[in-house]
């Protein structure tokens, strides 16, 4: 049966002006990924033991601001160091232009550690207390991004049978070849599905530094299943076993989470309970 492939719709990556100034879809993602962390991190701080350990609303306010340095930092230059280090080094200016796309998420995790790390030491936190705090909070910020990515048309999928109902066709590759549309797959693993992973398991109080294992053991996981759909970089394609640059920085996500967990709840044992509050924090 002769099937037709979608074909990506070409939204215009410029939603609106204001005052002549362009406003792109891009920027709006992350605007609506920094609202959605700031909501989701007072519904947290409203939880007792995160109460007990001295979070309020104004320590929210002052973590996001931590929080987008080091994501916005942190992302764009993982991006440059990680995957593009040469052409960044001919036209260093292109480093400033994060409204063309180009952000890495391990970049910007290793951005946030630092920045939580500021902010811990700031406001007399441990780093795991604000880790975990901050773990839930973020899924929704990689969806908010994955879509970003759709409506750019950019990162699109591997070569896809033409007979799977939602193959799509992304002019950007220069090509007719049906493709995955791996920014959707993504949207859905690592943004809804961690969230309600993350959401239900920090319902209840855990040891210290276990939420944040978790995260890191579901961002890994489907992150790197989602590469097997996602088209490799052409300027870097697929590596030692036939893996992805996405994939060999999560994997070892995927096993410091393991270890993490397992240290967690060990050291909750020997505590003999699921982790106490620490003592209120500076505010």
């Amino acid at each position: 049966m002769l099937t037709h492939p979608l074909i990506h719709p070409q939204f215009d990556p410029v939603a609106f002006h204001v005052f002549g100034w362009p406003i792109h879809w891009y920027g709006l993602t992350y605007l609506a990924a920094f609202v959605l962390f700031l909501w989701l991190a007072n519904l947290q701080v409203a939880r007792p033991w995160h109460a007990q350990r001295g979070w309020t609303r104004p320590a929210v306010d002052d973590l996001l601001f931590y929080g987008v340095l080091g994501v916005v930092l942190g992302g764009r230059l993982g991006y440059v160091l990680f995957y593009k280090p040469g052409e960044f080094l001919k036209h260093p200016l292109e480093i400033f232009a994060v409204w063309q796309g180009g952000m890495s998420f391990h970049g910007g995790l290793l951005g946030v550690i630092v920045a939580l790390a500021v902010f811990g030491w700031r406001r007399g936190f441990k780093f795991f207390e604000v880790a975990d705090l901050v773990a839930p909070c973020v899924p929704t910020g990689l969806a908010m991004g994955r879509l970003g990515n759709f409506i750019n048309g950019e990162l699109w999928g591997r070569q896809a049978d033409p007979s799977l109902p939602w193959a799509m066709i992304f002019p950007q590759a220069h090509d007719q070849t049906p493709r995955h549309p791996s920014q959707i797959y993504q949207f859905l693993g690592e943004g809804v599905l961690l969230f309600i992973i993350l959401w239900l398991f920090a319902r209840k109080p855990r040891p210290m530094a276990a939420v944040s294992g978790l995260f890191l053991i579901g961002y890994g996981f489907f992150r790197f299943v989602a590469e097997y759909f996602r088209e490799p970089d052409d300027f870097l394609g697929l590596r030692l076993f036939g893996w992805s640059q996405g994939q060999w920085l999560s994997a070892p996500m995927v096993v410091g989470g393991i270890l993490m967990m397992i240290w967690a709840y060990h050291r909750a044992r020997r505590a003999g309970g699921t982790g106490t509050p620490a003592t209120p924090a500076r505010t």
